[in-house]
């Protein structure tokens, strides 16, 4: 008898959350997992965020950034030109359908230039994030000092 109930109120549990997962990937097909932005002495204008996104629904494109704290988002990525790293603006990052967008500080990440105001470390900020189908979303980041500074000293200078 109780084994009986047991199982009932498990299967309740679990159609429970099979519908809530169900509503959420509608609501919601790309995920932050991860992500800051970086904090900066305050006499410097610029700064850039690191973001690891999921993508659970089809095929999308991230297009645009928008950030209320700077004059200006743009999508870098990294480029090698004769040896020297480069960086480069760029329209737009695929993300494929189930994969993952990694914006990491070896690579491509979103440049923000002319801060309106300097971010104060432990701080969030939220960035709108538009996609090639026009949905948007809003993410919310901390901002920090980089995660470990000797690997990514090498690209951070910006002129």
């Amino acid at each position: 008898m109780e084994f009986k109930t047991l199982k009932q109120i498990f299967k309740q549990l679990f159609n429970l959350t099979l519908l809530s997962c169900i509503s959420f990937t509608a609501f919601a097909q790309v995920i932050l997992v991860d992500g800051y932005v970086r904090a900066m002495p305050p006499s410097v204008p610029n700064t850039a965020a690191y973001i690891t996104l999921e993508n659970h629904g089809p095929a999308t494109r991230l297009i645009a950034v928008e950030a209320p704290f700077a004059k200006e988002a743009q999508l870098h990525t990294l480029i090698d030109e004769d040896g020297m790293i480069k960086m480069r603006q760029v329209d737009g990052f695929d993300i494929d359908s189930h994969g993952s967008l990694v914006l990491s500080e070896a690579g491509n990440h979103i440049m923000f230039l002319g801060l309106t105001a300097p971010l104060a470390e432990e701080s969030k900020v939220d960035l709108t994030l538009t996609f090639s189908d026009g949905k948007q979303q809003v993410i919310s980041l901390p901002v920090k000092k980089q995660a470990n500074s000797a690997e990514s000293e090498h690209h951070h200078h910006h002129h």
